[in-house]
């Protein structure tokens, strides 16, 4: 029996129309878990990036890159994981969102090893969590609890390597460089106080 969830009538229309409703069932029968198993931590640990999907209140959605050094996601118990929210460009259309619709998509992608996992559930934002200092640069800690974990198919992930880390990725000791566009004068007249671009 599939999880009611995981399909809404327009999912079923269209496995109806293409004749994969067993399919379908069966992947979640197989596939879909509501706990990190030690192959999903491995690969969302080593990440050093991975997509974020919100909606607002209204369920409009939105979709975002989420990237550091690799572990700066980390899984902290069997349905929780956890990464930092650094500084960005002051929109806070993610975290904006999880605060008015906490219901939230992760997509990791092992671009070198092809393998992905999403993992859905709901976040939760956090300015005094006790993963806070151990995340340089970090601005707040998000949590995610997760509702349901499941690998895809990783056939039409192109293999590509790392051949750098972000040099504006916070680490322990170093100050990452300015950005140029917050050095452009027609930003830098409304940065925050305590924006080092200042």
């Amino acid at each position: 029996m599939s999880d009611p969830a995981m399909y809404h009538e327009g999912a079923r229309r269209l496995q109806d129309h293409f004749e994969t409703r067993a399919l379908a069932d069966r992947l979640v029968e197989v596939t879909v878990h509501t706990a990190f198993t030690d192959e999903d931590r491995k690969l969302i640990e080593r990440s050093a990036m991975f997509f974020l999907a919100t909606a607002d209140e209204h369920g409009q959605p939105d979709c975002s890159f989420k990237g550091g050094l690799p572990g700066f996601v980390r899984v902290v118990d069997p349905q929780t994981l956890a990464f930092p929210s650094y500084d960005g460009n002051g929109m806070f259309r993610s975290l904006g969102n999880i605060l008015v619709n906490p219901s939230v998509g992760l997509l990791f992608v092992d671009f070198e090893r092809p393998k992905r996992v999403r993992v859905s559930g709901t976040a939760t934002l956090h300015e005094e969590d006790p993963l806070l200092a151990e995340f340089a640069g970090a601005q707040l800690v998000v949590r995610v609890r997760a509702t349901r974990i499941f690998p895809n198919c990783p056939r039409y992930i192109p293999t590509m390597r790392l051949e750098s880390a972000s040099p504006y990725a916070p680490a322990p000791g170093c100050t990452p460089p300015i950005p140029e566009w917050k050095q452009r004068p027609v930003f830098r007249e409304v940065l925050p106080p305590n924006d080092p671009a200042r």
